[in-house]
């Protein structure tokens, strides 16, 4: 079987779509189509059921690709090294913006300097879906996430849990009533600005769900698509947040925020590590995933 035709393969069930898949092989779409038609002529079975936006793997399609990615992707490893194995690799990283550039890339720095058997770090930021889909493409050697993918094509292990805090600056907290707010939960809060990241209030949702057992009835107040920007309104007084802990946990130590809530149980996200199946047997993508693995533990 064409080695080539393989690798075509591969990057379309990747890409979800000829069109994407073609711009990154650096093929016409007709050559990616006729490719990929030479190979099921070949295996007598369609790979791929065709629709309006891109393109579903088979069944054979999709077993096909787990047998195969795996070791394209040994391949190339090997090609990219060439015959001088000291040379440095570059870890392509991509995750959401606040977690990756407060937690990873600090830990991620110290081990690609270390006693100089590192490897250059390139980073890019998304939301769950798009670093997934851009992992799953080629585009990342890791990706860290919120969302568990699905399928074979990928391998997720747990990374560690985020706490989320209700906070605002402490003029709020003078202006709400605590007995109230024991009593009566997510009343307490209504009518009070909120700043979040997008306008369905995902963190501020998620914490009424887990501690109030309701939705918020407030909408946004102010929406900036950074948590570190969230922050940065709450001191402001812009009005209460849902915050990770570990973003917010020096500001509150200063006093420039405080939790308007302690509940028994805190809402926690869990974040995963992610890999192509099979590129863990690469060294310096192994290295990383291990440091990272071992950076988490002392996390909180």
């Amino acid at each position: 079987m064409d080695l080539a035709l393989l690798r075509t393969f591969v990057t379309v069930h990747r890409a979800g779509s000829f069109t994407r898949a073609a711009a990154l092989l650096g093929l016409s779409q007709p050559a990616v189509t006729s490719q990929i038609r030479t190979l099921e002529r070949q295996l007598g079975r369609p790979l791929f059921l065709r629709q309006a936006r891109g393109v579903t793997p088979t069944s054979i399609g999709d077993e096909l690709a787990h047998k195969a990615a795996p070791h394209l992707d040994a391949l190339v490893e090997i090609a990219g090294t060439g015959p001088d194995d000291s040379a440095v690799r570059t870890l392509h990283l991509a995750g959401p913006p606040e977690f990756t550039a407060e937690r990873a890339l600090p830990a991620l720095t110290e081990l690609s300097g270390d006693d100089g058997q590192g490897f250059a770090l390139r980073a890019s930021f998304g939301n769950a879906e798009e670093v997934l889909e851009g992992l799953a493409a080629g585009h990342h050697d890791l990706a860290i996430s919120t969302a568990r993918p699905r399928g074979a094509l990928l391998t997720a292990t747990p990374l560690c849990d985020e706490e989320h805090v209700l906070v605002a600056a402490p003029q709020w907290d003078e202006r709400i009533d605590v007995g109230r707010l024991c009593r009566k939960g997510a009343s307490a809060l209504e009518n009070l600005p909120v700043v979040e990241v997008h306008e369905s209030l995902p963190l501020v949702s998620r914490y009424w769900a887990s501690v109030f057992d309701s939705r918020p009835a407030a909408s946004g107040t102010v929406i900036v698509p950074d948590l570190r920007a969230v922050l940065a309104c709450a001191v402001s007084g812009a009005g209460l947040a849902v915050l990770p802990r570990y973003l917010c946990a020096a500001a509150l130590e200063r006093g420039d925020i405080v939790a308007l809530h302690e509940p028994t149980v805190p809402p926690l996200r869990t974040y995963v590590l992610v890999a192509r199946t099979g590129t863990l047997a690469t060294p310096h993508i192994a290295r990383a995933h291990e440091w990272l693995l071992g950076a988490a533990a002392a996390w909180y």
